[in-house]
């Protein structure tokens, strides 16, 4: 009993260490910011408004955007199934859609 308690107290004191995927997610931000101020890509609320209503049925859980492609990834949910879809983030156009 002794050893697992202080086992539990080392764990307890022992300093997290940082996940690096904020690090990440905010260069990803900044990457997007700069290629919508400079055209590159359509704003987001463009892109929604475009694809959002296309999936019927299905509830809109947000989205994500590839920096480097430019590819925006709109993810829902309906009847318990996930659905991707894939939209050029230049044209505005559906690339590709998984789920049902």
């Amino acid at each position: 009993m002794k050893m697992s308690f202080a086992l539990t107290l080392c764990l307890l004191a022992t300093p997290a260490v940082a996940d690096p995927a904020p690090v990440q997610r905010r260069g990803d931000q900044v990457e997007a910011f700069e290629a919508r101020r400079q055209g590159k890509i359509l704003p987001l609320r463009e892109i929604e408004s475009r694809v959002v209503p296309q999936i019927r049925g299905a509830q809109y859980l947000g989205v994500e955007l590839d920096g480097y492609s430019g590819i925006y990834t709109l993810k829902f949910l309906r009847d318990g199934n996930v659905i991707w879809v894939d939209v050029d983030g230049r044209s505005g156009q559906i690339l590709r859609r998984t789920g049902h």
